[in-house]
């Protein structure tokens, strides 16, 4: 069963390139509401931009796959009096990486284009020969001669900026860029979707599509929207690390790899019984899969949905991912169709009233 086609391939792209900052994602679920709407019976937008589609409303048992929409980005924090400008963190973003790399200052004006500016390597001497890059220390250059011009271009303190970076494939086989985290997961509920319907599948429940917002600074719009939906299962797709490049340490993070399978993550918020019924439905339809382990919490919007309402049975099925969390994340083609396999197949295997109570 092929997933990433001409057409799929298109959406993929358009949508890794729409900008989707955390608190800013309208943009990117624009894209991704117009391409589920044909696949799914009604679609809807909360207050807070999360979005979901579903497929057979009405039924007393709903199950949600979901995915994160919002990615890492930064807020203007200060303008120097010479025009230079100072950020803090929108999400989990690296200052490590910032030097040198262009970004969007995204305004009401249109689009401002400047650089994380850095000192060049020929005068960090004598005290400065180690500087490295701190949130303190690296600053954003527009071009402008003083903070009057910067501020007449329509950037102010709040403005949010994204780094200027698209998708690209690499060797015909790993799809490279920004905000693979975790747009990716959107794409493959959207796939979902689309072979629910392009299959004629007539499923026993209700089927939330969710695209949540809020995940990168704590899981918030997964939890307004587990309110609102009250679903029976969970089913949540996100990112994890692969491990198998230099400077990772497998023993501690995992021993997982690109190209071999998606992640099943066992932890506490995971459903045991819905976490067996997804791994028989890889052995059944020979999905390979890897394993995971988190001591405490999943660090994903499944922790949200299992502990809402009461408790909701929710699973986990991660992508692996180079390089999270830069303008580099890389994603294996592969992972990405068997991840959509899988979630496709285990929403097969639930019943109607599907009872996942341990006795």
């Amino acid at each position: 069963m092929k997933i990433i086609n001409k057409n799929s391939e298109s959406f993929l792209y358009d949508y890794l390139n729409a900008t989707s900052p955390t608190g800013f994602e309208a943009e990117g679920q624009k894209v991704w509401l117009d391409y589920i709407n044909p696949f799914v019976d009604e679609s809807y937008l909360d207050d807070y931009g999360t979005a979901y589609g579903v497929i057979n409303p009405g039924q007393d048992y709903k199950v949600v796959i979901e995915a994160h929409a919002d990615e890492i980005a930064w807020y203007v924090n200060y303008i120097s009096e010479d025009g230079y400008i100072s950020v803090i963190r929108n999400g989990g973003s690296d200052h490590i990486i910032a030097p040198s790399k262009r970004v969007n200052i995204h305004t009401e004006k249109g689009v401002v284009k400047g650089v994380f500016g850095w000192p060049a390597i020929h005068v960090r001497r004598g005290k400065d020969a180690n500087l490295s890059p701190k949130l303190e220390n690296i600053f954003i250059d527009v071009g402008a001669k003083d903070k009057k011009e910067v501020l007449s271009m329509g950037v102010h303190v709040g403005s949010v900026v994204t780094f200027d970076d698209v998708l690209t494939k690499l060797n015909n086989r790993w799809y490279a860029g920004k905000a693979l985290d975790n747009k990716m997961g959107g794409f493959c509920i959207a796939e979902v979707a689309k072979l629910v319907k392009k299959n004629k599948k007539k499923l026993p429940f209700s089927l939330y599509i969710v695209n949540a917002v809020q995940e990168e600074i704590g899981l918030r719009g997964a939890e307004m929207i587990a309110h609102r939906i009250k679903p029976d299962v969970a089913i949540i797709t996100d990112v994890t690390h692969d491990t198998s490049s230099p400077l990772y340490k497998a023993k501690e993070q995992g021993d997982l790899k690109g190209g071999l399978g998606p992640v099943l993550t066992y932890a506490p918020a995971v459903h045991n019984k819905l976490l067996q019924l997804v791994i028989d439905a890889a052995n059944k339809n020979k999905v390979p899969f890897q394993r995971s382990a988190s001591s405490r919490t999943t660090g994903t919007d499944t922790d949200a949905f299992a502990y809402s309402n009461q408790g909701v049975p929710s699973v986990l099925i991660s992508l692996p991912l180079k390089y999270m969390h830069t303008t580099v994340e890389m994603a294996h083609h592969d992972d990405i169709e068997n991840v959509t396999r899988l979630i496709y197949y285990s929403l097969l295997a639930i019943k109607k009233n599907h009872n996942f109570k341990y006795f």
